[in-house]
């Protein structure tokens, strides 16, 4: 759902390998019990919120007792393998997006998609494709990170505009900036058409939630941009999001995933567990503005709200 880069390509070759994962020759006969090892490595994304969840899981781990070290991988095609093979051990993930991408690993690029609106839809294929790779995907929270569209408070105020079916039923012509993909994914141009009926003109591509994008909405040249729902600087741009009443979305709830021979116990389920109540989309939000607009560490963002919430000691 964001751009990954190769950053953190070096970083992996410094972890020590384990092994403890399933060879694809022998997928679907995953047997061995869960494991619980005493240090665990979690690993990041590189981007500002994969930093914050990776932080959070490392606290939360470290007080049930864990030893941990934290580890930056910025592309899904390097750090899936280093969780299968046991480099990494826990991951902050993306429930439809990891689902899909995995559908994809397994079956090639053109597999139908398997991720949906439905959380437990989406949750059973993700299961299905993560378990012969060695991988538990542990229960979904409340934080939702997913793919939402922004227009000016001002223009939402003046066509009456809080959901998407608003813009849709009040027949205005929309210019959208977004990435150039947007016009062929179903998620963006054909599903605001199709869903929601919306009258997209066109779409500007100056990328998802980029600065770029958001100027373009705040001086109307475009209309509506394409962001996330956890986008920390919507206020700065005097944006709003318009609600996605009709789900075009795909569920994509937080989720830890875990390699099921080295971090699957009870243990890692119960300290990974406590945020799933506590976390939401509007927490996740506020501390990446933390972390983006005020300069604070990821680190110290993740331990205040933990302490804050009652779950940090």
């Amino acid at each position: 759902m964001r751009p990954r880069t190769a950053a953190g390509a070096v970083l992996l070759l410094t972890v020590t390998a384990c092994a403890t994962g399933p060879s694809l020759e022998n997928r679907g006969a995953v047997t061995a019990p869960p494991g619980d090892s005493r240090h665990l490595t979690v690993g990041s994304a590189g981007f500002t919120e994969s930093d914050l969840l990776a932080q959070m899981y490392a606290q939360l781990l470290n007080q049930a007792g864990y030893q941990t070290s934290l580890i930056t991988v910025a592309n899904r095609e390097l750090y899936e393998p280093a969780l299968e093979s046991g480099q990494i051990d826990v991951v902050p993930e993306y429930a439809a997006t990891f689902a899909d991408w995995l559908d994809a690993k397994a079956d090639g690029p053109d597999a139908p998609p398997v991720g949906s609106p439905d959380l437990t839809t989406t949750m059973k294929a993700l299961r299905r494709l993560a378990a012969p790779r060695g991988l538990t995907v542990l229960d979904p929270g409340r934080a939702v990170d997913q793919n939402a569209f922004a227009v000016t408070a001002g223009y939402a105020r003046q066509h009456h505009l809080r959901t998407l079916s608003d813009l849709g039923a009040s027949g205005l012509e929309v210019r959208l900036a977004a990435g150039d993909e947007c016009v062929r994914r179903p998620y963006c141009e054909p599903g605001l058409k199709k869903v929601y009926g919306i009258h997209v003109t066109g779409v500007d591509p100056k990328g998802v939630g980029t600065t770029q994008a958001k100027r373009a909405v705040q001086n109307g040249q475009d209309q509506m941009v394409l962001t996330t729902t956890t986008d920390a600087t919507l206020g700065q741009f005097g944006l709003v999001l318009l609600a996605d009443d009709r789900h075009l979305q795909n569920a994509d709830h937080v989720v830890p995933v875990v390699n099921r021979a080295r971090a699957g116990g009870e243990r890692v389920i119960k300290a990974l567990g406590k945020l799933n109540d506590v976390l939401t989309t509007a927490d996740l939000a506020a501390m990446n503005q933390q972390v983006d607009s005020w300069r604070r560490l990821a680190q110290d963002v993740a331990r205040t709200w933990l302490r804050d919430k009652g779950l940090l000691k």
